[in-house]
């Protein structure tokens, strides 16, 4: 069969493309090869601006041109000749030379890929989209869902409710700071993530120029590269390579955005958990159906969907944060095959993100029930009256609390009220006591 949505064996490619199409600009085939061909253009432009030899304003612009106008009918030019080098990064060397006979450029093209091996490019190219992808697409995004909880969080923010501890009822909250707890859990990560620097190898078949300093000896080969990388691509360079990059920093980048997955899991498993409460309804869309055979559900889908893609974006980060720092020796082929599946995790994060935008947006908050739940749990006022009493230095209060309400049925407000009234205190400390319910009995938090 013809490929297409239908017939994608991925669902990245399939079910979800019309979501996740414009992540082929960083992590397609064809994506790989532009960047490719960017990273061996501006290296050539380079040379030139360090005299090994002349280009004009102009031939300058067309070399840019090479990349900056790539089309996929270029990059199917480039696989055609791969199937006769069989080797990817020379299949896009010879494309660029015969690119450089159409401008009248032939008499330089031996400068094209000049000292360097697959890896100078590939391990530029790579981390280049890599960088890229999370600045227009992850950083963004993340930092949008950070700012629509605490917008949520400062709506909800006097809105009181019962905490579950251990599944059961416990001190009262505030919904609004749960979800400030997922912000700044999210804030906090994405923190860590901007001070990973985004590295790049750049240095010739085993990391010591040797072919560069062969043809030039007394060039500063180190110093242009780093230049290079750091000026030109915005790329830190690793100073001490084998003919590969460490990856250190990109396992770094995945296992940080494993956390912000964890992080939300987390939220889908709780938002999820209060749908199932009652404590949200769910916005109705004219024509949906819940279920195939019970025509009244509203299902919490949206999360759903969004903690499965997550879970299987992260056993993805997992292996490659895993994999990828390790190479035999100076270099062997396991990173390659396995870093063409980078966008993969990155796509089913981004689908996880829209999914869980799409479910906020549908959440009704049912403060109705949210106090009917307060109402039938006067057991959890029985911390402060305990706490009170121990200030008071009353005898045994916890313990006396303890008796009255563990396991028991029915704790009321006539209960609790009930238990004050028989205490051996003053009738000021009674009524301080009498003044708590589950409504008022929230603590306090920062400012949010």
């Amino acid at each position: 069969m013809e490929l297409s949505a239908l017939t994608a064996i991925s669902p990245v490619d399939g079910r979800y493309r019309t979501q996740l199409h414009h992540l082929d600009q960083y992590f397609s085939e064809y994506a790989l090869i532009r960047y490719r061909i960017l990273v061996e253009m501006e290296y050539f432009i380079a040379l030139s601006e360090k005299k090994f030899f002349t280009l004009k304003p102009a031939q300058v612009k067309s070399l840019r041109d090479i990349y900056q106008q790539f089309t996929v009918d270029k990059a199917n030019e480039i696989k055609n000749l791969e199937r006769i080098t069989n080797h990817d990064v020379k299949a896009v060397e010879y494309y660029i030379k015969r690119e450089l006979e159409t401008i009248k450029l032939g008499n330089l093209k031996e400068w094209i890929h000049f000292g360097l091996t697959s890896q100078d490019v590939n391990n530029t190219a790579i981390p280049l989209s890599w960088k890229e992808a999370l600045e227009n697409e992850y950083l963004p995004f993340v930092s949008t869902l950070v700012l629509e909880l605490k917008k949520l969080a400062r709506n909800w923010a006097g809105v009181p409710m019962l905490a579950r501890t251990h599944g059961q009822p416990a001190s009262p909250t505030l919904l609004g700071k749960e979800i400030m707890v997922f912000a700044e859990r999210l804030e906090q990560q994405l923190a860590l993530l901007h001070r990973i620097p985004y590295s790049c190898k750049f240095g010739g078949a085993t990391g010591n120029f040797n072919a560069h300093v062969a043809a030039f000896p007394k060039f500063d080969w180190i110093r242009f590269a780093n230049d290079f990388c750091g000026n030109k691509l915005g790329l830190q360079r690793q100073q001490f390579t084998t003919q590969i990059e460490h990856y250190d920093n990109l396992a770094a980048h995945l296992d940080g955005m494993k956390r912000v997955n964890v992080i939300l899991i987390d939220f889908c498993r709780d938002i999820w958990t209060y749908v199932s409460f009652e404590y949200f309804k769910q916005k109705l869309k004219k024509g949906e159906v819940g279920s195939s055979a019970m025509p009244h559900k509203v299902n919490p889908i949206d999360f759903e969907n969004a903690e499965g893609n997550l879970g299987l974006a992260n056993a993805i980060f997992e292996h490659l944060s895993a994999k990828l720092p390790i190479s035999r020796l100076q270099r062997d082929l396991t990173d390659s095959t396995v870093l063409r599946n980078i966008g993969v995790p990155f796509a089913h994060t981004i689908l996880s993100l829209k999914s869980i935008e799409k479910g906020l947006g549908k959440l009704i908050l049912n403060e109705s029930k949210i106090r009917e739940d307060l109402d039938q749990n006067w057991a959890v006022v029985a911390e402060a009256i305990q706490t009170i009493l121990r200030r008071e230095n009353y005898p045994n209060p916890y313990e006396a609390l303890k008796e009255l309400t563990r396991g028991a049925d029915n704790i009321s407000q006539k209960t609790i009220h009930k238990f004050i009234n028989g205490l051996k205190i003053s009738a000021r400390l009674k009524k301080e006591l009498k003044a708590i319910t589950p409504h008022n009995y929230t603590g306090t938090s920062p400012r949010f």
